[in-house]
């Protein structure tokens, strides 16, 4: 009976749901519903306890972002790449192969790359001026390799697709147009079935993360109002920290080896017979 059940209970029951791929807002609202109804038979004197205190709102559950590992990143952007430097490179190719390098590069969102103008881009400094969310400007830095993609497609590949008035937008359909948000998603997904658009942003924060990234910097070039939205990313260092303190920390193996260093024969005399005393001892 519900009037009987404890937290243990009420857990498993949303777990099971979770788990089954129920929307986290439906969880909610069920759970929202379970506190109301035990909060009644609190008032009631049919219960002594809240079997629902202590359990977390979905809302409070932390999705973790899905990214590519960098090989897979890698993987696509060479073959992007190569047919952008292929000999019969139409414009197509070479803008598919610039949009790529920004998404992974940048850690642009979808919505600002085809926002974005052809004024927004200075090769000569290396850096794009973006429009986040809330029309919020910011500067991100462009690598070696998006600098050479954008520059390869405003050189030949923009002014192919270029039909009628002078457009403003930087990338362009074969139309001439600015290209739309799903187009970007499809163009994308074409590159490889595993990727997203999103989860070229995520993979950019999660390696730049990996590599010993700070969170303010991921912060500010991700264009995250709250740093607590970016401090999802952090669960991707664990993993390398872990590895970090069992390769360099005397004790970090399972068996601690002596070094060189620390074998008797490299101690000099006082040292020699401090071990042998401690040994004693």
């Amino acid at each position: 009976m519900l009037a009987s059940a404890a937290g243990a209970d009420l857990s498993s029951f949303l777990e099971e749901l979770r788990s089954n791929r129920v929307d986290s807002r439906s969880i909610a609202r069920k759970l929202s519903c379970l506190r109301g109804f035990y909060r009644w038979l609190l008032l009631d004197k049919r219960i002594t306890a809240d079997p629902t205190a202590n359990i977390e709102s979905p809302a409070g559950w932390k999705i973790l972002p899905k990214s590519l590992a960098e090989s897979e990143v890698a993987e696509m952007l060479d073959r992007a790449g190569a047919a952008a430097r292929a000999e019969d490179a139409d414009g197509l190719a070479l803008r598919d192969h610039a949009i790529l390098e920004l998404l992974y590069g940048g850690g642009l969102r979808v919505g600002e790359i085809c926002a974005l103008r052809e004024e927004d881009v200075h090769l000569d400094t290396a850096r794009v001026q973006v429009r986040g969310k809330g029309n919020k400007e910011r500067i991100v830095p462009l690598g070696r390799s998006a600098m050479e993609a954008l520059e390869r497609y405003l050189k030949m590949g923009r002014t192919a697709l270029l039909a009628g008035p002078r457009a403003h937008a930087l990338f362009l359909s074969v139309r001439g147009k600015a290209l739309t948000r799903q187009w970007v998603w499809e163009m994308v997904r074409s590159a490889d079935r595993s990727a997203s658009p999103h989860k070229l942003r995520h993979s950019c924060a999660t390696h730049m993360v990996e590599h010993g990234a700070d969170l303010r910097t991921v912060q500010m070039l991700l264009g995250h109002a709250d740093i607590a939205t970016t401090q999802v990313y952090t669960h991707v260092a664990l993993g390398r920290l872990k590895q970090v303190h069992r390769t360099h920390h005397p004790r970090g193996t399972k068996k601690h080896v002596m070094s060189v260093r620390d074998s008797p024969d490299s101690l000099d005399q006082h040292e020699q017979l401090d071990l042998r005393d401690k040994r004693v001892s």
